[in-house]
């Protein structure tokens, strides 16, 4: 590289290999997913429409970690509706955790960015091209959705809720001083790459998983873009969130204080 310099060669990005004609961008979709099988048929058919609209190469990947209702179930249907090639289930025995089952999801992931969201209906896909125009826009490493900035909201959460997320993200804000303005939330897009070395750096798992994703991120020095979303709460099936993915996320959220 400093060679190229030295000659008065111009510098070459390495995401844009010389001699080669760029590949169309395509877009692997990781849908971890547990008792969601009333959620599943609808987000799939959401995802599919955005992406069909927007003329978007993808791909849906669904890990499903051993629902008891049935959602495994319903994807093989889905997969033999929309096709193998768009729809793809890569089920787990058991539930591994989060950070796990995007490990899994990549390794059959052929796209070179990857998105990552909540198959309970929370987060939109419409704001997915939004996500990608941002990414291109600024030639991020990462695009993250926000509740806490711009039009950016959460819809259907009761008081107490609303008051752990927005205390989780303060506390955060100010001991780890981020750079990004939602830590905690689960809708993104990466660049596969990035993703594959964020989830070799990171320890965590649950709830304070995804804000070790952003620190990281930070000391690695990768660029973080950011969209305000919608959130909306479930629809079908109750929240995952309880008493003890709050102690793990403070007990998380010390460990990293300490440790970066």
């Amino acid at each position: 590289m400093a060679s190229e310099e030295a000659n008065g060669s111009p510098r070459r990005s390495r995401r844009e290999p010389e001699g080669r004609a760029p590949r169309q961008d395509k877009y692997s979709v990781l849908l971890p997913t547990y008792n969601e099988r009333e959620n599943l048929p609808l987000i799939v058919w959401l995802l599919v429409k955005s992406f069909s609209e927007s003329g978007i190469n993808y791909e849906i990947i669904i890990i499903d970690d051993g629902s008891p209702d049935g959602t495994r179930d319903v994807a093989e249907q889905l997969e033999k509706i929309y096709g193998s090639d768009k729809i793809l289930l890569r089920p787990r025995e058991k539930k591994l955790g989060l950070g796990t089952a995007y490990i899994h999801g990549m390794k059959h992931a052929t796209g070179n960015y990857i998105i990552i969201m909540d198959a309970d209906l929370s987060h939109h896909p419409k704001f997915i091209p939004e996500f990608i125009r941002k990414q291109k826009e600024g030639n991020f490493d990462i695009v993250s959705g926000t509740r806490y900035k711009g039009n950016g909201g959460v819809y259907g959460w009761d008081l107490k809720r609303k008051i752990i997320s927005r205390g989780a993200n303060f506390i955060t804000q100010i001991l780890l001083r981020p750079g990004a303005s939602d830590l905690t939330g689960s809708f993104r897009l990466y660049r596969k790459e990035v993703l594959q070395k964020l989830i070799e750096k990171c320890v965590s798992k649950g709830y304070v998983f995804q804000m070790e994703m952003i620190v990281r991120a930070r000391q690695l020095n990768y660029t973080i873009g950011e969209v305000p979303i919608s959130f909306v709460d479930r629809v079908y099936g109750e929240s995952k969130l309880g008493g003890n993915e709050i102690v793990s996320f403070l007990k998380g959220l010390l460990t990293l204080f300490a440790t970066t």
